[in-house]
């Protein structure tokens, strides 16, 4: 039996974890939802997800910090960054460091399913925009 698709939610807004969590298991993937950057980094090496939603502004430690101790780590793990404050530097820059998907919030749920199954599938959104 194939195993399911593991997701990683992070984002230290409680409503957008349980939100965010409830759409990915309606498309019959494991969530894993972590409060903090942190709290990803040090559970990763045990829980590799095969995808990344995180938030890029969260106390102690952002997503762009996050996804640079990933690829520092060696992984390539697809990661979608999603931000209440979407500039098209900020999108220029997660990009060319290799994100998944940029996304601005508040996002709707198709929104977050295309990118997610795009990323999944091995791809980013410059393909998506190619």
């Amino acid at each position: 039996m194939p195993t399911l698709p593991v997701i990683a939610i992070v984002d230290d807004d409680e409503d957008v974890r349980v939100a965010t969590g409830s759409l990915v298991r309606s498309l019959g993937y494991t969530a894993r939802i972590y409060a903090s950057a942190r709290d990803f980094l040090e559970s990763c090496p045990v829980d590799a997800p095969d995808c990344v939603i995180t938030d890029m502004q969260m106390p102690g430690m952002t997503g762009v910090e996050m996804h640079r101790g990933l690829l520092a780590l060696g992984s390539r793990v697809p990661v979608i960054f999603v931000t209440a404050f979407p500039t098209e530097a900020l999108r220029n820059t997660v990009l060319a460091a290799g994100a998944s998907d940029f996304l601005g919030k508040p996002c709707d749920g198709a929104t977050i399913i295309r990118s997610l199954e795009h990323a999944l599938m091995g791809g980013s959104a410059r393909d998506a925009t190619a």
